[in-house]
């Protein structure tokens, strides 16, 4: 035994070395996730020690109109909820990317395009930042160390697991005209976000999230409760993220009387309307400054507008107060309002209930942005487009407002989410017209020119290195789920997945792994073969009618799969008497590799074949798709 176990030995190791090697050539094979553990589950769940942290903040800003300068004060107070000892914060200043010298000013790259609309994630030479009046805690000044868009903030004491402490802050900035897309002002229109300091995300997978704000990737952020005072000059009305607490001073009779009556019904109400916009007679005090008050819970997140010339409409749905804030000027807003109510209604029947008191957005200078319960969106827009946009940055109140994915790294699970369930949206709100008949095809018709073979990008890829972001985290992501929905899985199957998905994580942080074990625990469905050519390649399908041969026990139908992509096939086949079926083969047709005969029973004599005969599919080459029999 002692001579021959060094051979079994070996003979052992090869055929684990081989049996590795057949596994690693499957189509089929397990992505490599992360393993499951007490925080995150086999099933894609929240586990039994799952933790992640709170932030509250108590926040006051006075805008100065005339300097155009935000100055703030206020108290954050920061619970560890996790099992570590943590020596340190981690802050985000986003307004740093505004700052001279920042990686956004020095880099100076050129736009973003995205089709029609141009995203410039800076802030065209404009010398912002922010600065720091204090930062302390329990009446001591802390030490900080700001590192761009970060700070770093040493704690006297290392904060223990369970532990809380208050930061005591004051900063001011100067607004910037073009925020990185993401906030600025026209005028004497503001449209403020990013504007206090924000902590960073620490969680079970990366610990700190410090990645720096540069633009193309947007944010990561903690849930909490906001507290905020916002004082304003007596001419601006302002709308916020959270309710607001005190109506009765700063609007007037008539306004609070339409605010009931709007959200009692589901018609529209004007509560400015166009001819008292921007009149003395919509507040309640003629000089002056006024102090709004707003309250919010369950919110990662807090943006505000203010505006001295805007008309207000109104809407309710199920307890849900929709607003539209618009300037006279942008006459294609009157319908805004209906558009709202429409994409909350929708998205809330569709996947998950909106589950704040108001959703509101605000016409603007901003080419399109979301925060909780508060957009802006652009006015110099068509019908369609406005439709689109409006409702586009209100689908991101689910996704990621509601399920708090990290933006900056995983933007497929915003945007491409949002996107997905946005092709709906529309088609229903179009429903009956050629472009409601068209709109969730886009995607597929846009894959020609931005599927291209050599230059195309993963939906891995960060979106501070896409070249292509309005691909990568847009409109390719929406055609996978349009794919999986309707074409692997079946509406059905998908849907309770993905309103299970949605539920599962809502205020909470999900990774992909997440989303790939819980969308396939709750289908059913191993779908890692899907996701791998998806997300994590660039994979290209070319599924092939190869041949027809009669045999002697019937005809088979050879197909192949000449791509990098699995997909499953769907076939229409034409007889000789002229009947036709279509058959739908699942993905299992591919898994004795890429080559798989349909087998008809004898008796009927095929004259054609054809793949994919909808045309839902993206196969690069469709001329190999179909088979004729020649006389």
């Amino acid at each position: 035994m002692r001579v021959l176990l060094p051979a079994l030995l070996a003979l052992l190791a090869s055929d684990v070395v081989l049996a590795q090697s057949v596994a690693d050539t499957s189509r089929f094979q397990p992505l490599p996730l992360p393993a499951p553990n007490v925080y995150r589950t086999a099933a894609g769940r929240p586990g039994p020690q799952y933790w992640q942290q709170r932030v509250d903040y108590r926040l006051a800003a006075e805008l100065d109109t005339a300097a155009n300068v935000l100055h703030g004060q206020g108290t954050i107070t920061y619970r560890n909820n996790s099992p570590d000892a943590l020596p340190y914060l981690w802050l985000y200043l986003d307004q740093n990317i505004c700052a001279p010298g920042s990686i956004t000013a020095t880099l100076n790259q050129p736009p973003l395009v995205f089709q029609d609309a141009v995203f410039d994630f800076g802030c065209r030479g404009f010398a912002g930042g922010i600065t720091l009046e204090h930062v302390r805690s329990g009446g001591r000044d802390l030490p900080y160390q700001v590192y761009g868009t970060t700070m770093k903030l040493p704690l006297p004491a290392a904060l223990a697991p369970g532990g809380t402490v208050e930061l005591d802050v004051a900063w001011r900035f100067p607004i910037p005209e073009y925020g990185a897309g993401r906030m600025g002002r026209d005028g004497a229109l503001y449209e403020i976000a990013w504007w206090y300091p924000r902590l960073a995300v620490y969680d079970d997978v990366r610990g700190w999230n410090t990645d720096p704000y540069i633009g193309a990737g947007e944010f990561y952020l903690e849930y909490g409760s906001f507290d905020v005072q916002l004082t304003v000059p007596a001419s601006f009305l302002v709308t916020a993220t959270g309710a607001l607490q005190n109506p009765e001073t700063v609007l007037t009779q008539t306004q609070r009387d339409r605010l009931t009556r709007a959200l009692a019904g589901t018609e529209p109400v004007a509560i400015v309307t166009a001819a008292e916009a921007g009149k003395p007679v919509t507040r309640p005090a003629r000089g002056g400054r006024l102090t709004w008050s707003f309250h919010a819970d369950d919110v990662r997140d807090f943006a505000f507008a203010a505006g001295n010339e805007l008309r207000w409409d109104a809407a309710g749905y199920d307890g849900i107060l929709i607003q539209t804030f618009y300037r006279p000027r942008a006459d294609k807003w009157s319908e805004g309002i209906r558009m709202a109510r429409h994409s909350i209604e929708f998205f809330s029947k569709a996947w998950y209930r909106y589950p704040y008191p108001h959703a509101t957005t605000v016409e603007g200078p901003i080419e399109g942005m979301e925060y909780p319960m508060l957009t802006f969106v652009p006015s110099n827009v068509g019908r369609e487009d406005l439709y689109w946009v409006l409702m586009h940055e209100f689908g991101h109140e689910w996704y990621p407002m509601v399920v708090g994915s990290n933006e900056r790294l995983y933007p497929w699970m915003d945007e491409g989410f949002n996107s997905f369930i946005d092709l709906y949206a529309s088609a229903d709100y179009f429903r009956g017209t050629a472009y409601g008949d068209t709109v969730a095809d886009m995607p597929l018709h846009l894959y020609p020119q931005h599927a291209l073979s050599g230059e195309e990008q993963p939906l891995s890829t960060r979106p501070v290195e896409s070249k292509d972001l309005f691909w990568t985290a847009y409109r390719k992501p929406s055609l996978m789920l349009k794919v999986l929905r309707e074409e692997v899985l079946g509406p059905e199957r998908f849907d309770a997945a993905f309103r299970d998905y949605t539920a599962t994580w809502a205020y909470k942080h999900p990774t992909p792994a997440d989303f790939f074990r819980l969308m396939g625990d709750a289908s059913g469905m191993q779908l890692d073969w899907f996701w791998r050519d998806w997300i994590y390649t660039t994979a290209r399908l070319d599924q092939a009618v190869a041949a027809v041969r009669e045999r002697e026990d019937g005809t088979h139908v050879l197909l192949e799969n000449r791509g990098t992509m699995l997909l499953p096939a769907e076939l229409a086949l034409t007889y000789a008497d002229g009947k036709t079926e279509t058959v739908k083969l699942p993905i299992e047709m591919w898994n004795l590799g890429s080559h798989f005969a349909y087998r008809i029973p004898p008796g009927r004599t095929v004259v054609g074949a054809k793949l994919d005969p909808r045309g839902v599919l993206p196969d690069t080459d469709r001329r190999n798709n179909e088979w004729r029999r020649t006389p």
